[in-house]
């Protein structure tokens, strides 16, 4: 099994991760699948008028309900659809990708996550904008939105509809390798580590573990999208809070030295010397564990917010902008200082050496946690598998939207068999290997997906105008319900 992921590393990085050039720079090169996302991360931010600043306020009025109308179409609250798509990227990338990220790429690999957080906003806007305006309501009662949709429909309507086939055909295939492996197995093997640190028994018998996930999960996801949303609503609040209050106790101990981390983040960000790679290599670690972990500028986060009940699709993008403000911005910066001011990243000890040459992110943090308080690691394992199985169950539903629109509704029962299987292989395959594959699978969906984004943007644009326009006048006011 190991070997076969590690061909299809090879494949994708040779095919789809070349590395730029940089001449100016001797010797440095960067993902050209980092730049795609950069780029084009600026150019939408630019292009909608900072958006992602502007309408924050507006964003929260919307999440609380305030603007619900009897024109509202979809099976779930616009809450529900921020829940289920949060609860797919705040998990275990929150966790482990950040401590890789760290360990790589430096301390200044954090900048460069913040601003990663900062213009996926802006991604995210338009893709999930995108997702609901081009949503189609099957006969069975689900809704199919995501990439695949404004992919193929929307750049129909530009006039490439053989194009937009081939890029949303694609976009379904990486989508559906991407649920098993980064939405799946990924998030297993790190919480597994855990897991076996606390509990002796998935030493011996680590299948017992995948066994027990998959149960739990099947019982979940079997339901479809409206079982998904309501486990999502009811612990992704809980979990962030939880996870949040052990990260305020790290901060508080290590209070006093806090204005010093902040200092090392933003000088090894841009200190060309400062670590492997220099500024480029922190750039490239930060924003692709960035991504990794908020998958803005994949297409993903779409399909959880097509089923939103919402009149205006700009309305559900705007919800929308709260996922990597929330996900990168808030909780990757809080596990960043962690890592930071424990200093586990440097690995100075065999053992850390060892978890960092494993990329075993989840088992750095945990060990930073530990170094302040011993029993945190156990409490932790608790929070990591929470964030493992809420993540797992939204992949769930983004994989198997992508199966049914490769293969038909009829079938969508296979990639959920599918799914459940992978839990457990993935108790048996190797940790790092399923770091690159993971990884490799997730940043490939921007490839397509961010050229979609930029060919339709200025229809975006065009409906954002109107709806700042409404929202002026008074009119989305008067049209709202008032319970």
């Amino acid at each position: 099994m190991n070997e076969l992921f590690q061909l299809i590393n090879t494949f994708f990085e040779n095919i789809l991760f070349f590395d730029i050039f940089l001449g100016s720079i001797k010797g440095t090169t960067f993902p050209f699948v980092v730049a795609w996302l950069i780029g084009g991360g600026i150019y939408l931010t630019f292009k909608m008028g900072f958006v992602n600043l502007k309408m924050l306020g507006h964003s929260l009025k919307i999440v609380q309900g305030k603007y619900h109308t009897h024109q509202d179409r979809g099976l779930i609250t616009p809450f529900q659809s921020l829940a289920t798509a949060l609860s797919a990227t705040v998990g275990i990338g929150n966790i482990a990708a950040v401590s890789i990220a760290i360990s790589l790429g430096g301390a200044g690999a954090a900048f460069w996550m913040i601003m990663a957080g900062f213009l996926g906003m802006t991604l995210k806007f338009t893709e999930v904008t995108l997702s609901v305006k081009y949503r189609e309501f099957l006969p069975n009662g689900t809704i199919m939105g995501g990439a695949m949709e404004y992919l193929s429909r929307g750049l129909a309507n530009k006039g490439w509809a053989k194009t937009g086939k081939i890029l949303a055909i694609t976009f379904a295939f990486f989508m559906i390798l991407g649920a098993i492996g980064a939405g799946n197995t990924f998030q297993v093997s790190q919480s597994l580590i855990i897991m076996q640190g606390q509990i002796s028994f998935f030493e011996t018998y680590p299948y017992a573990f995948g066994i027990f996930l998959a149960i739990i999960t099947g019982m979940v996801i079997i339901g479809g999208i409206k079982r998904i949303a309501h486990v999502a609503q009811a612990i992704v609040p809980f979990m962030v809070i939880f996870y949040m209050m052990m990260v305020f106790w790290v901060l508080g101990t290590y209070f006093t030295v806090i204005p010093d981390a902040f200092k090392l983040i933003f000088t090894e960000a841009f200190n060309p010397t400062a670590v492997a790679g220099g500024m480029f290599g922190a750039m490239a670690q930060g924003f692709q564990r960035a991504v990794f972990s908020n998958e803005a500028g994949l297409g993903s986060a779409g399909i959880a917010h097509s089923p939103a009940k919402v009149k205006y699709p700009i309305r559900q993008g705007l919800v929308s902008l709260y996922e990597p403000f929330i996900d990168t911005v808030v909780v990757c910066t809080m596990t960043a200082l962690v890592v930071i001011l424990t200093g586990v990243y440097s690995g100075g000890t065999p053992e850390l050496q060892a978890i960092i040459e494993a990329k075993q992110g989840a088992a750095l943090t945990s060990a930073a946690f530990g170094l302040v308080v011993p029993w945190f690691p156990t409490v932790l394992g608790f929070a990591i598998f929470m964030f493992a199985f809420s993540t797992m169950i939204s992949w769930s539903y983004y994989g198997e939207r992508a199966w049914v629109y490769l293969f038909g509704i009829k079938s969508s029962i296979i990639f959920k068999l599918i799914f459940l299987a992978f839990i457990v292989i993935a108790t048996i395959v190797d940790t790092g290997t399923m770091v690159d594959f993971s990884s490799i699978l997730f940043l490939a969906l921007a490839i397509p997906n961010i050229f979609g984004l930029l060919i339709m943007s200025g229809d975006v644009k065009i409906m954002l105008k109107e709806y700042m326009a409404k929202l002026k006048s008074g009119e989305l006011d008067k049209e709202a319900i008032r319970d």
